[in-house]
């Protein structure tokens, strides 16, 4: 059993040599794009969600070009809960109807937004809170299925104002509500939001923090990890089931951002503290990362 001082001189020489090898990434990722979907345990467990905050404020300390995609299912579902609304799935979209899309915007865009905002902002960040409406930064079209009411698409993304923002050394906060041509208000997935406005911002990294450890050869192993794949690699574990049910989804984002020029995308366990600088700063990593096969090694 090691003596409590060479215990500490144990950690000590462990966080040497992570923020030693944090350095080169730092060095590479200095002023590039991280786009980061942020949802499942991360955001309802109170440890977890301090953690990430802080991840995000360093990201932005040492240069790196956070933006922070947000959902709130288990909020939505609380609100609609309170006000005696029935919350309804269908091929695991939210039924939206006109009352059920008052009320997720009331939450994501008025109260989940603007807590991250505030939690950042006193983690010691600069935090600026958005949705798809404000200066018209994506807008939405009805989602190509019937019977789920109010739920869209992304068709456009002006990255102008997200750029400005990060530029000047502010973090967006943007919450995935968005609204069509003629005004009406639309739900759309944040994993869907998160990888359009990587792709238009032709960013470094895509992280889709999720409550799996990442694409696992056996779903219910996590030490079938996949750490590094291609698209086509990707596209085949689907073709061939290992990836199946509420991660093909996820995959297909990825997939889809690196097609439109995101540099890599990651599928990263966001019950893991500090699992976005594991993924980011550390050789090994923590999750999944898919690449372009132009950028496999």
């Amino acid at each position: 059993m090691l003596k409590d001082t060479e215990y500490l001189e144990s950690a000590a020489e462990t966080r040497v040599r992570i923020l030693s090898e944090a350095l080169p990434y730092i060095q590479q990722f200095t002023g590039r794009t991280i786009v980061v979907k942020y949802g499942g345990a991360a955001m309802k467990d109170s440890t977890l969600k301090e953690k990430v905050i802080r991840d995000v404020v360093f990201m932005a300390c040492v240069g790196l070009r956070p933006i922070l995609v947000h959902g709130g299912g288990p909020e939505i579902n609380s609100w609609l809960n309170k006000l005696g609304i029935e919350a309804q799935f269908k091929n695991g979209l939210r039924v939206t109807d006109a009352a059920t899309m008052d009320v997720v915007e009331m939450v994501l865009v008025g109260r989940v937004n603007k807590e991250i905002v505030s939690l950042i902002n006193q983690a010691g960040g600069s935090a600026v809170g958005l949705c798809g409406k404000d200066g018209g930064l994506f807008e939405a079209r009805p989602a190509d299925e019937e019977g789920i009411g109010f739920v869209g698409e992304v068709t456009r993304v002006n990255p102008q104002i997200l750029e400005t923002l990060v530029k000047n050394g502010h973090i967006p906060v943007v919450s995935s509500v968005a609204a069509d041509e003629t005004g009406q208000a639309y739900n759309i997935n944040a994993d869907t939001v998160a990888g359009e406005i990587a792709a238009a911002l032709g960013a470094e990294k895509l992280i889709l923090l999720t409550d799996t450890a990442g694409i696992l050869r056996d779903y219910k192993d996590s030490s079938t990890l996949i750490p590094r794949l291609d698209i086509q690699k990707a596209r085949k574990l689907i073709d061939d089931g290992i990836v199946s049910g509420g991660m093909i989804p996820k995959v297909n984002c990825c997939v889809r951002s690196l097609a439109q020029g995101v540099k890599a995308a990651h599928i990263v366990d966001g019950r893991m503290p500090h699992s976005l600088l594991l993924e980011i700063f550390t050789d090994e990593g923590t999750g999944s990362m898919i690449v372009g096969s132009e950028f496999m090694l």
